[in-house]
């Protein structure tokens, strides 16, 4: 085999992995021995893939009359979860009911799914092979095999990137007057104990005894029973039980599904060898901080941590008011056990968070009147229990209805969705999801994401949750600050205050060497546990000796007496009082938004399905236009290089594209990589006075403009101050170049 031969082969094969063509096969080519974990349990999908949703007035009275039993169902058994949580039912009464839900609600889905005609055909494998072709992304250390869940971003994928960020930087930081910061991406083992990650941010896995290959135990499980339930050869008891597991999958402990594991003699989906026992997976990256390996630290799994833990500074900085916003843009780890799906999971990716500190008692918005009128589509948690599909409603009649909890929650959905609509995700396939209350973190008010249909489905990008004051409120727990704000009375009053005075010089003299543990585990003690502590030396009998009690402080005991811990307790009049903001955090999934929108705008060409193209908005287009001469001819090149040159001097990229070729074949090249305007210099560019064409991307139509005006134009378009339409009227229609595509 030749080494072009090899190099090709090598191509097809990491086209058919984007693609999500090669499952479980395992293929050598050359000398090089390759492996992809495989899609084990899922539906593989052709190159095809309809794209369902529903456009205003679709709706069929034939198709409702098929859903309306299927709509009952779901009602029903929503209301059967509404009764149970009213009646407060056991955890495990509530989890089989939500579980049940859940499933009558997929059968509703799917059944929605496939009476609605497709709205339009997406051809993922000549997508994938753009992808890589023009390398906007590809898996990352590819020419080793590559490693799942890594992606690296190509010349083209890197600009959209970075004009995203741009954007989102103008649009919510800029506009709203956030506070930017950037926080370190290596975080002490203590910060993410304190924020519940080291506990709850789990999930449980099995192993291949034999390979190691890891599997998500709920997954491979579900997977497996629904393969019993399509085998004809199966009993109908069987298939029964099967469901009934699926069911009460969510709420089922580790042992548990260990038990059904070992009851079906399951075994690994890729090779067939036998398991390992189960064992919790934390999704963080371990690390050690340091030399010594003393420090443990982890790779941050969301970047919110480092803004609550810079609150003070921030509240100073902010001049002690409220309410104000934080943002920071960095990237998060998360080492999922089976990463799939492309860009939509992964371990490594870049988030975009906000987090707005306001009033408890106060959650109005100055600027929400400026968004009241906004449609949008909202998916609430009593529709989805009912069975009904989503509604379209103004941010403003949601509020006022309680569907949305507050108005800065609503402030910023709205926002979220004029962002979405800015840099080009489709309208029809954008809605705003509420989460059920099987679902909502215990701490949060209100949570809604922002689902965008792709060709895996409703894919979640965005998430915006009131998060009430759980971070801060635990932050200053563990750590003795005060993460609070002040709020003026309307008039002042006399409170009691009782303060902790610990005597660290009779500390230190009576425990020597345990003097630094024992003074840093009573700082950590609340007023209330000091005062048990002095309850408890009061009741018991001090050593004769020393006079000191054996007291236990945390973990470890101590030998103190009252004269080390007294307390302090005056009057005080106050003029203002300490309030635990609450936290509203509209957080952005940058690469799951950034495959939504190449999805989106992924077009094929009528009547030439060779030809494909990315109609990016030129907003947030990788380059603004290409300058290119007609012909290979020397008499071109000094008006291509001034042109070229002049839009950098403006802030426009742009790329000068003379290589061999037609014109046509090079326009053709250029809307692969999204490129929204072409300038074309040619003989008639050379005469006075001189003037060039420039083509529009999507409708390739082309206008004939003055060489003095091109840049101007060429900022107003990229920058979005006018459109081609506007740029139509106020130059002549130039055809003459036409044919050559």
């Amino acid at each position: 085999m030749s080494r072009l031969q090899c190099l090709d082969l090598k191509f097809v094969f990491r086209l058919l992995n984007v693609a999500g063509v090669i499952g479980k096969y395992r293929l050598s080519i050359g000398c090089r021995y390759y492996s992809k974990v495989s899609d084990w349990g899922t539906k593989k999908s052709g190159s095809l893939v309809k794209l369902v949703y529903y456009p205003e007035g679709m709706a069929d009275p034939q198709v409702e009359v098929i859903l309306a039993p299927l709509r009952a169902d779901v009602k029903k058994q929503g209301d059967l979860v509404r009764s149970l949580k009213e009646n407060n039912a056991s955890d495990m009464e509530v989890k089989r009911a939500v579980g049940e839900l859940k499933a009558l609600k997929k059968l509703l889905d799917d059944k929605e799914l496939s009476l609605q005609p497709p709205s339009e055909i997406f051809n993922r494998s000549k997508f994938a092979d753009l992808m890589i072709r023009r390398f906007f992304y590809d898996q990352s250390f590819s020419i080793y095999g590559g490693v799942a869940g890594l992606y690296d971003f190509g010349p083209m994928g890197c600009a959209l990137k970075s004009n995203i960020l741009e954007q989102w930087k103008r649009f919510f930081v800029l506009e709203e007057q956030m506070l930017e910061i950037d926080c370190s991406m290596l975080t002490p083992e203590r910060v993410l104990e304190t924020s519940g990650h080291v506990e709850k941010f789990a999930d449980t896995m099995v192993k291949d005894k034999k390979t190691g290959e890891c599997f998500r135990l709920d997954h491979l499980i579900k997977n497996r029973l629904e393969t019993l339930i399509k085998d004809k050869k199966q009993t109908s008891e069987i298939k029964e039980e099967c469901k009934d597991i699926i069911i009460k999958l969510d709420g089922m402990t580790t042992e548990q599904m260990s038990d059904i594991v070992k009851k079906f003699n399951m075994k690994s989906p890729t090779t067939g060898n036998d398991l390992s026992e189960p064992v919790d997976f934390n999704l963080m990256f371990a690390t050690q901080i340091g030399p010594t390996g003393d420090q443990k630290g982890f790779l941050r799994p969301e970047t919110a941590q480092g803004i609550f833990v810079n609150f003070k500074r921030l509240l100073e900085f902010n001049q002690g008011r409220l309410p104000f916003a934080a943002a920071q843009i960095g990237n998060a780890f998360r080492n999922e056990i089976s990463p799939r799906s492309g860009l939509l999971r992964v371990r490594e990716f870049t988030m975009a968070e906000i987090e707005h500190f306001c009033d408890p008692s106060d959650k109005s918005h100055s600027k929400f009147s400026d968004v009241e009128n906004t449609v949008m589509k909202l998916y609430s948690a009593c529709n989805q229990m009912d069975g009904q599909p989503p509604i379209d409603i103004t941010i403003g009649q949601a509020v006022s209805k309680g569907l949305v909890a507050n108005q800065t929650l609503g402030y910023f959905m709205a926002r979220i969705f004029m962002f979405m609509i800015r840099i080009g995700i489709t309208k029809e396939k954008l809605r705003f999801r509420q989460h059920m209350s099987n679902e909502m973190a215990h701490y949060a008010v209100d949570c809604w994401d922002a689902e965008c249909l792709t060709s895996y489905g409703w894919v979640e990008c965005i998430g915006c949750a009131d998060r009430s004051a759980y971070d801060l409120t635990k932050h200053g727990e563990e750590t003795k600050q005060r993460l609070v704000a002040e709020r003026k009375l309307p008039a002042p009053k006399t409170i009691q205050v009782t303060e902790l005075e610990m005597d660290k010089g009779l500390i230190g003299k009576t425990l020597r060497k345990d003097s630094k543990e024992c003074v840093e585990k009573l700082s950590k003690l609340s007023i209330d546990e000091v005062k048990k502590l002095h309850e408890f030396i009061d009741n018991e009998k001090p050593d004769p000796k020393t006079g000191l009690t054996l007291c236990k402080i945390g973990n470890k005991e101590f030998q103190i007496n009252k004269q080390m811990i007294p307390l302090n307790s005056y009057s005080k009049t106050v003029h203002v009082e300490e309030i635990v903001p609450n936290v509203i955090e509209p957080s952005f999934g940058i690469g799951r938004i950034i495959y939504t929108l190449l999805e989106h705008t992924f077009k094929i060409r009528e009547k030439d399905e060779q030809r494909t193209y990315l109609s990016l908005p030129p907003l947030v287009a990788p380059l603004k236009c290409c300058v290119l001469p007609l012909l290979d001819n020397d008499k071109f090149t000094p008006l291509v290089t001034i042109l070229s040159k002049t839009l950098c001097l403006k802030g426009i990229s742009n790329k000068i594209d003379d290589s061999s070729g037609s014109v046509g074949r090079r326009y053709a090249r250029t809307d692969e990589i999204a490129v929204p305007y072409c300038i074309t210099v040619d003989f008639e560019s050379l005469n006075e006075p001189q003037s060039v064409t420039i083509r529009e991307r999507d409708s390739m139509e082309q206008i004939r403009v003055p060489v003095a005006e091109v840049v101007d134009l060429m900022y107003n378009l990229s920058q979005g101050n006018i459109d081609w339409n506007v740029a139509k009227t106020k130059y002549p229609k130039f055809e003459s170049q036409q044919s050559n595509e």
